[in-house]
């Protein structure tokens, strides 16, 4: 199927309107010069997802995909990546010349570039995962990347963890479920190499101090910023990678999947920096 001159590109999720994938991967496509190139921001959850991407036609080389749709994202795919089935969700579609669409995970990326970028993390064996949705099934999957073997869930609810156990079980981790209410944050923080956060803004707040033991900790809430866990890491001196590291370092994978070529990471960095104000530093 020939494609047009004009290639368009986009993020679906919902709620979408304050998402900053256009503002990297905009930036990412004039540095590479593609004048014809659009990103836009679609409102979609999952059933709209499905809806949307039979009707695309051959101009469209992208999609990136935030919740809730990402498991869906699966499903309108020909080929599924390895890794993207082993986390049980894609967060990006790529248009095949045949017209079909091929569904990878490059949060993983995500997760690994933070933290090894911004959190210094080089080498270990025990990680300790907070939450067990989607983002945290991309984390066990870059602990196994990262060459770690061992990791504990802590979770609100441990009947909500089976598919992370899954995904822990598919790389070769060796998993522990445990309470996040009953589970002494402080022993498990300096138990573990490294340390994600992928709970909700708050939630952890009054155990910040419990967690200042972690030698690596990336804390994907963003705004505001810093958290109390991010600030009582930080002063106690550990290292700590941000939910917006995480958007980065995943973005390159998807602007080289989109266009077949290397990303603008210097480009692209800055308009993140630009969009939030300097407010994390953002290392390459």
């Amino acid at each position: 199927m020939a494609r047009s001159e004009v290639r368009r590109a986009a993020v679906l999720g919902s709620p979408i309107e304050h998402s900053l994938s256009p503002v990297l991967h905009g930036a990412a496509y004039a540095a590479l010069g593609l004048r014809d190139w659009t990103y836009e921001r679609v409102e979609a959850d999952a059933e709209r997802l499905v809806e949307f991407v039979a009707g695309l036609g051959p101009e469209w080389v992208g999609l990136s995909v935030t919740m809730p749709g990402k498991r869906a994202a699966l499903s309108v795919a020909a080929e599924v990546s390895d890794r993207a089935a082993a986390v049980g969700a894609a967060n990006t579609l790529v248009h095949r010349e045949d017209g079909s669409w091929v569904a990878d995970c490059t949060d993983i990326d995500g997760v690994v570039g933070a933290l090894r970028s911004a959190g210094g993390f080089t080498t270990g064996r025990r990680g300790l995962i907070l939450g067990a949705g989607g983002t945290a099934a991309a984390a066990l999957a870059a602990f196994a990347d990262l060459g770690l073997v061992e990791v504990v869930l802590a979770v609100r609810e441990p009947a909500r963890a089976e598919q992370a156990v899954r995904t822990a079980e598919r790389v070769g981790l060796e998993v522990r479920v445990e309470r996040l209410d009953r589970i002494v944050l402080a022993d498990a923080a300096a138990d573990a190499d490294v340390v994600v956060s992928t709970l909700p803004a708050g939630v952890l707040d009054a155990r910040a101090a419990e967690l200042a033991r972690a030698r690596c900790l990336l804390d994907v809430v963003y705004h505001p910023w810093p958290t109390p866990v991010a600030a009582a890491v930080a002063a106690a001196g550990g290292r700590v990678a941000t939910g917006l590291d995480m958007l980065l370092h995943q973005a390159f994978g998807q602007v080289e999947q989109f266009t077949g070529r290397p990303a603008p990471r210097e480009a692209m960095r800055d308009a993140l920096a630009a969009a939030t104000g300097g407010v994390v530093p953002l290392p390459l």
